[in-house]
């Protein structure tokens, strides 16, 4: 279970990013998190992995405060969280099974992976989870040779080699055409299930938060003002989290998906 409470994050002397922020995902939950730009949804996410640090409050994973761990603690706590991010943060020159392998830097010593001597367990986990995905065929082929949806299984790959408990997602499809967005949505949602993992998903898309999960969060001026099912997101609910929004980035985000994948080749 993740457990935030009371979370606070300001920017130096500037107002508070996130405020007061109360939040529970367990299970196999897939959770969304919506709002405008600017409502503190990415640095939510960065704040669980302490990419971000807090302000104050607490975040607890499966009873581990995370916000209390020191460099040390918590190079060994970010092995159970998984992170998928919109920009795929791949290594181009590195080929799709090195970029996989880079999941499993918090288990092996350093020069291991500085030689690419692999144990042949996390070879074998590795060929599974890609042919899982769909992308086994291209294990030896350069990671800046695949198309946007291609990049985006393997950073979803890299990211459950570390055996996570949970994963985290920031904007996995905003780089991605259409048809590619939506598998790379049913491939979370069906991962959750497979994986018994909470996935947390900050999405700008409100259709694919409704179609593909099972509970959205809406932000607002880093609080929290809807957590709730789908069907109970209406047009109230969304008037309260877009409230001075201008009218061309409200109808993007409910009506109009991603356009043109923006990595393919």
């Amino acid at each position: 279970m993740l457990r935030i409470t009371n979370l606070d994050k300001r920017y130096g002397n500037e107002k508070l990013v996130l405020s007061n922020l109360n939040l529970e995902v367990e299970g196999e939950a897939v959770v969304s998190i919506i709002g405008a730009s600017g409502a503190g949804k990415s640095t939510l996410l960065r704040c669980i992995n302490r990419l971000v640090e807090p302000t104050s409050g607490k975040i607890e994973l499966n009873g581990l405060d995370l916000t209390k761990l020191d460099r040390g603690e918590l190079r060994r706590a970010r092995r159970r969280i998984g992170m998928i991010f919109q920009g795929f943060n791949l290594v181009d020159r590195l080929t799709v099974m090195e970029n996989v392998q880079s999941g499993r830097l918090g288990y092996i010593p350093l020069w291991r992976a500085a030689m690419r001597r692999y144990p042949q367990e996390d070879i074998d986990r590795a060929f599974h989870l890609m042919e899982r995905v769909g992308i086994a065929h291209y294990a030896n082929k350069r990671a800046d040779e695949l198309s946007g949806g291609e990049r985006q299984r393997v950073g979803v790959v890299r990211a459950l080699m570390q055996e996570p408990e949970i994963l985290l997602a920031d904007e996995p499809t905003a780089s991605l055409d259409p048809k590619t967005s939506r598998q790379i949505m049913e491939l979370l949602q069906s991962l959750a299930v497979e994986f018994k993992l909470p996935v947390l998903i900050n999405i700008h898309n409100v259709v694919e938060a409704r179609e593909f999960t099972q509970r959205i969060v809406g932000m607002r001026f880093g609080r929290i003002i809807f957590d709730g099912l789908p069907s109970d997101l209406n047009e109230a609910a969304m008037d309260e989290i877009y409230a001075g929004v201008p009218a061309a980035e409200r109808e993007d985000a409910e009506h109009v998906e991603p356009v043109g994948d923006l990595q393919a080749v």
